[in-house]
């Protein structure tokens, strides 16, 4: 399967004009209950393992949480009109130093699912106009709309979703029963 590529060396290019929101807000949602999944079947011994001085699986899902609140920030950007989008702490200190091993998957998948479905809450009521507003990512240097900004988030879900799985794989022998 290969390695995937590091978060930051990724490039996206944002030109559908289609609107492609419904299918974004279906993966959204969907995080959550795959993320759940994916913990059920991943003994509870690797979770808090570290492979290579990386995060552990549970320090993955709680950066999930971590970035949620950017996320709805970077849509009230949006919708006030804002030309740039609000920046990220390139370093992760949120997450670093969270002590996300401490607390139980129980705790980390039910915080996540709550900051998610805020999240969620908060984009339903959009209409056409508002989920084709954009503003500038400060670190990709190109406009993003709300729609983008979006199907963002899902790829960086999946991103870690991957990176779980990958985890489970390298500390649990044989991977995802």
């Amino acid at each position: 399967m290969g390695k995937q590529v590091n978060w930051f060396n990724r490039q996206f290019h944002f030109d559908s004009e289609q609107n492609i929101f419904p299918v974004i807000i279906e993966r959204l949602w969907g995080t959550p209950v795959r993320l759940r999944a994916k913990i059920q079947q991943t003994p509870s011994e690797v979770l808090e393992l570290q492979y290579d001085n990386t995060w552990s699986i549970k320090e993955n899902i709680g950066h999930l949480t971590d970035l949620e609140p950017l996320w709805q920030g970077r849509l009230q950007d949006i919708l006030s009109g804002e030309q740039v989008l609000r920046a990220t702490d390139l370093q992760n200190r949120k997450t670093t130093e969270a002590n996300h091993n401490g607390k139980s998957i129980d705790l980390l998948l039910e915080e996540f699912s709550m900051v998610r479905t805020e999240t969620l809450r908060m984009l339903e009521p959009l209409t056409e106009e508002q989920i084709f507003r954009s503003a500038l990512h400060p670190r990709l240097q190109t406009p993003m709309r709300t729609m983008d900004n979006f199907l963002f988030v899902a790829e960086h879900d999946d991103h870690h979703l991957a990176r779980i799985t990958e985890l489970t794989r390298l500390l649990a022998g044989n991977g995802v029963k």
